[in-house]
């Protein structure tokens, strides 16, 4: 059963119930689902966790969807690599990767979508649909195969080649609009009015949202149920930020990491912040679409929103749903945000390829071109404990690195090779 007592206005406190809604009717604030912690406490542990499914559906008494039968394609559960070869190269001796470029479509999108697919069905809708940068638009299209329903998915037409066939695989209905995504998104909202569909970041949003607390509960128990000294994570519109942060407060308020008391009844549903959680949440953006980090910069309580040009594609959210409460994220956890300037990203993606063997598409090179700058500046320590999440792979953005291919053209000899090889020495 899933352990939800309804949903909660984020600014008013307003109460609805369990619906597909997203927005309150008073006041237009977003909408968050209110669980009940206490029953909650009574049934989860470490042993029920970790006897569940390697996926994200070993949390399931702390996702708003029932577990019998989720729309499961096996999302969550990626490898938290110990990063030996990036860290030598930044000064970080005890540096970690959450690499989620292997979920089965290639990015962590896979989480909330699952999350969201199985509701909907709960909900009897026999269409899903989204507005999406590229990677939400392959999981949607996936799950819904999975589900045996129908995907509509709405990308930028200018969207990048890989992530565009990524999502046509899988059948959905396709529709390529002549925009930025933020009137991708605009559209879909007018939409979610007249088609009676499962709208993922739309109608479905508060449950779609949740699903990316799991990258939260993962790395606390991968690291031995402890949490990091910092995470460094990418954004968009600042939800999987926010929630990573809520899922290391739900662990230790329900007192499933190593020595921190449980406290389930004090839970703020708002804030859900445990003195013990002490991780500092490292806010990375591009330099091209960054309102969220602007907004810190200049110290404002609200974010602007700005026209998105970045070659990173899929953080080119212009105006965040999730910037306010990212700030206060960023604040509540003594965290930072930073612009990563364009010219770095592919820099990015580069180093990560080549000290790890890992290759992330260009969210993933902002990213980690934030944690070398975090690393230089002094913002992380030598020896801090430290996640960097990768997010997505980077076969869906290869044009992006295309100057990298540079091959020795030889004939077929071993005079031809070693000619080539030495350079005629």
């Amino acid at each position: 059963m899933a352990f939800v007592n309804g949903l909660k206005c984020r600014e008013c406190g307003r109460e609805y119930p369990a619906e597909p809604l997203n927005v309150c009717d008073f006041c237009f604030g977003p909408l968050e689902v209110v669980y009940d912690y206490a029953t909650i406490s009574e049934v989860i542990s470490r042993d029920r966790i970790e006897k569940g499914p390697l996926s994200i559906w070993r949390y399931k008494d702390l996702l708003p969807a029932e577990a019998d039968d989720p729309v499961d394609i096996m999302a969550g559960f990626t490898p938290l690599i110990k990063a030996k070869g990036l860290g030598k190269t930044l000064g970080l001796n005890n540096l970690y990767i959450k690499n989620d470029s292997v979920n089965p479509s290639f990015s962590f999108k896979d989480r909330p979508v699952s999350v969201a697919a199985t509701k909907a069905l709960e909900f009897g809708y026999e269409t899903i649909a989204c507005a999406s940068t590229g990677n939400l638009a392959c999981s949607v299209a996936a799950h819904a195969a999975r589900a045996g329903i129908r995907a509509v998915v709405f990308i930028p037409s200018d969207l990048e080649r890989g992530k565009i066939i990524g999502a046509a695989i899988y059948n959905p209905v396709l529709v390529a609009v002549d925009g930025s995504y933020d009137q991708v998104n605009r559209l879909c909202s007018e939409l979610a009015d007249d088609y009676p569909w499962a709208f993922v970041n739309i109608n479905m949003r508060p449950y779609y949202a949740e699903g990316s607390k799991t990258l939260g509960y993962e790395v606390a128990e991968q690291l031995g149920w402890r949490l990091p000294d910092h995470v460094v994570v990418p954004a968009a519109s600042g939800a999987m930020f926010t929630k990573i942060w809520k899922g290391f407060n739900e662990m230790a308020c329900l007192g499933l990491l190593e020595g921190v008391e449980a406290s389930p009844f004090g839970i703020d549903q708002n804030t859900v912040h445990h003195p013990a959680v002490t991780t500092a949440m490292h806010m990375i953006q591009a330099e091209g679409c960054s309102p969220i980090v602007t907004a810190w910069a200049n110290k404002q309580t609200q974010v602007i929103a700005v026209r998105p040009d970045s070659l990173a594609k899929s953080l080119a959210i212009g105006n965040p749903a999730d910037g306010i409460y990212s700030l206060k994220v960023i604040d509540n956890s003594g965290g930072s945000a930073y612009a990563v300037p364009e010219s770095n990203i592919v820099d990015g993606i580069k180093l990560l390829a080549e000290t790890e063997g890992i290759f992330t598409e260009t969210a993933g090179g902002v990213t980690v071109s934030g944690l070398k700058h975090l690393a230089k500046s002094g913002a992380i320590k030598p020896d801090d404990l430290t996640v960097v999440y990768i997010t997505g792979n980077g076969l869906k953005t290869q044009e992006a690195v295309e100057g990298v291919v540079n091959p020795l053209y030889i004939k077929p000899s071993i005079r031809g090779f070693e000619e080539a090889f030495t350079g005629g020495k």
